[in-house]
């Protein structure tokens, strides 16, 4: 780096030169952070044959004509020679004017000089003989490249003033190419149209375009060619991270703490930094930012924090904002994963399947988490804070409560061990003693039902393995018999593959029995479910009729709940109901069977019971308007019935011979 100060400080030097030199580096990599910290300051303190240079800073960015350019010089320089903006620059310690001050305000005149007419060419106004400019942000400009250049090259060639130009120029030559590109795709095809080769065969019409836009805007070699003529040497800048972070940690000097943990913890930084593949120091700074609100956060509500913790909170903040940030994923990525349990059963099962969902995070995990030992590596509140910017306090907490309860991988339960760690990391001496623990938990009904069906996996394998002493039948009974005692209190699971994805090891066919015993019972709580469902939401009719379209709308147009509820309940609540509710509840059955059939064909005994059992309500009633509501109510269930009926039945063919899924 040191190397590289010196050089751009020699050309400065240089009695006469006729060339500009440029500093080309990528976005977020630190240029702008070198210039005011590097070069800068050496230049102005130079003294040369007579002269005391000074730089003149200007970004490009967002410049929309040449007339700006100029402008911004002028005002950049006369403020150096009028006493009063002096005294204020020095009084607020700046070193260049800021922004506001220039907006709106003809400077011109600001500072005393005048011009017959109305319109002011700033040119005529300055002088840099004895300065040294620095244009930054080039492919950020809103014009034209090549005019740009121009028009520095009448500084360079014919006023032989020192300039240095900072830049990207890979993002320069993507906007070179990309400019106007609607206008020129056009031209390009009225070209090849009128030449007569627009629909010959002779070689994809997307290449005919491409070349012939590169033929007729060839701005690329335009670039080169003034480049050629206007630069006399090109620097790539490899910052040394080192340094700027350090720059970027002193932001943080007011708290003490905070400080001391990221100076003491740089080389995590830095490491982490250099694995996301990327030179963007704003990500960087940004993270940084976002940590310092997690750490703040942390020590006020947990003070006692893991150290450990606190350095995989540091990593993890880095790295998942260089994933989202640098649009190297899509923010979905996480959105998935509700706990550390979750990325680590992931992790576990993605060395077993051939999972594409599963490869990014386990690509992530190595990348990041390499050679770094850590017991909890993912942190839902802090992907949360990046991903959307809310720092969620409910999550923050829930969160931080599981880590205290989990840090330490010897209090971890056996069974939580077994299903979230790769076995082979457990000590011989401890084996025995998580495998009775977990027997232990079978035999009590201390766990969920799918979790009994994923140890059962694990222990089918020791068992062929001859790591445990338990045959098989004897292995199956304990479990089978473990189900049947949870099922009561278990939860209906209905992401079963989902959950059987992250066993990390084969499954054998043992499974069978397990799988088929597991589908009864989960089918039992899932009408048990949804009988509880429906109690709750239909309860609302006809005292809460708000709540019960606003959660029935929400939850149930693709759910076959009323199959789960009974028909004379529903009769009695629809009768209760005003002749206004009545009829949104028909249109609203009408509505959602026409739109989910399929799915809702369960439905169809009760839709036909329930139209029987308004028919039988409604007879000898006397006439009412809710009588002929009601009455229309039931002859419209018809129109379900018949979606229902007329449905086609889903078949498959076997050897020719169609067979009728419904009836397996």
């Amino acid at each position: 780096m040191e190397d590289l100060v010196e050089s751009i400080l020699d050309y400065v030097r240089a009695d006469y030169t006729d060339y500009a030199i440029m500093i080309n580096g990528e976005w977020g990599s630190g240029k702008t952070y070198f210039w005011n910290n590097k070069i800068r300051n050496k230049i102005d303190s130079l003294s040369f044959n007579g002269k005391k240079y000074t730089t003149i800073y200007m970004s490009l960015y967002g410049i929309s004509n040449l007339e700006e350019i100029s402008k911004k010089i002028f005002i950049e320089t006369t403020q150096l020679m009028d006493k009063n903006m002096k005294k204020y620059m020095q009084t607020h310690d700046r070193t260049s004017i800021p922004e506001y001050a220039k907006t709106g305000l003809d400077m011109a005149h600001l500072f005393g000089a005048k011009q017959t007419g109305d319109k002011i060419d700033y040119g005529q106004f300055f002088s840099t003989d004895d300065k040294v400019l620095c244009f930054d942000d080039l492919e950020r400009a809103n014009v034209d490249v090549i005019d740009i250049l121009g028009y520095i090259n009448n500084f360079v060639e014919h006023d032989h003033i020192k300039t240095i130009i900072i830049c990207n120029e890979k993002e320069l030559a993507t906007k070179l190419k990309s400019s106007n590109l609607e206008m020129k795709t056009f031209i390009a095809t009225y070209l090849l149209d009128k030449e007569g080769t627009l629909l010959k065969a002779d070689k994809p019409l997307v290449e005919k375009i491409s070349e012939k836009i590169e033929y007729v805007f060839d701005k690329a070699n335009d670039y080169e060619r003034i480049k050629e003529k206007l630069i006399g040497e090109t620097f790539e800048y490899a910052p040394q991270f080192s340094y700027i972070i350090n720059g970027l940690l002193m932001r943080y000097e007011s708290n003490p703490d905070l400080i001391r943990f990221l100076r003491e913890h740089t080389n995590l930084i830095t490491n982490t930094f250099i694995k996301s593949g990327t030179r963007n120091l704003r990500i960087l700074k940004h993270a940084l930012n976002d940590f310092k609100k997690i750490y703040e956060t942390v020590n006020k509500f947990y003070p006692n924090t893991n150290l450990r913790v606190l350095q995989t909170m540091l990593i993890f903040t880095i790295a998942v904002s260089f994933e989202i940030k640098a649009g190297k994923i899509t923010k979905d990525k996480f959105v998935n994963i509700n706990s550390n349990e979750e990325y680590k059963s992931i992790l576990v099962s993605s060395r077993v399947l051939m999972d594409n969902r599963q490869f990014y995070i386990k690509e992530f995990d190595n990348n990041y988490y390499f050679n770094f030992k850590s017991e909890y590596r993912f942190f839902k509140f802090i992907e949360m804070y990046v991903r959307n910017r809310i720092f969620d306090m409910k999550v923050f907490k829930n969160d931080m409560e599981m880590i205290i309860q989990t840090i330490d991988t010897e209090k971890l339960p056996g069974y939580k061990r077994l299903l979230t760690e790769e076995y082979w990391k457990i000590s011989d001496d401890q084996f025995p003693a998580i495998i009775a623990e977990v027997i232990e938990n079978v035999q009590n009904g201390d766990l969920k039902l799918i979790e009994l069906v994923k140890l059962f996996a694990y222990f089918s394998y020791f068992s062929r393995k001859k790591l445990i002493d338990y045959d098989m039948p004897t292995i199956k009974l304990i479990f089978l018999k473990g189900m049947d005692l949870v099922s009561e209190k278990s939860e209906y699971c209905d992401n079963i593959d989902e959950e059987l994805s992250r066993i990390g090891i084969d499954i054998g066919d043992d499974m069978k029995d397990i799988l088929k015993h597991f589908h009864e019972l989960n089918k039992n709580l899932e009408k048990k479910m949804y009988k509880n469902q429906a109690e709750e939401i239909f309860k609302c009719i006809p005292m809460k009729m708000e709540t019960f379209y606003d959660k029935f709308i929400t939850e149930y147009m693709e759910k076959p709940i009323l199959n789960y509820y009974d028909t004379y309940q529903m009769v009695q609540r629809i009768t209760c109901a005003s002749n206004e509710d009545i009829v949104k509840i028909k249109e609203m059955l009408i509505d959602r069977a026409k739109k989910n059939t399929r799915k809702l064909e369960p439905e169809l005994q009760f839709i036909i019971s329930l139209k029987q059992a308004l028919e039988e309500y409604c007879k000898d009633k006397d006439i009412s308007i809710k009588i002929v509501m009601l009455k229309e109510f039931a002859n419209d269930m018809q129109t379900i019935i018949n979606l229902y009926n007329n449905m086609p039945r889903r078949t498959v063919y076997k050897r020719k011979k169609p067979i009728d899924i419904d009836k397996l």
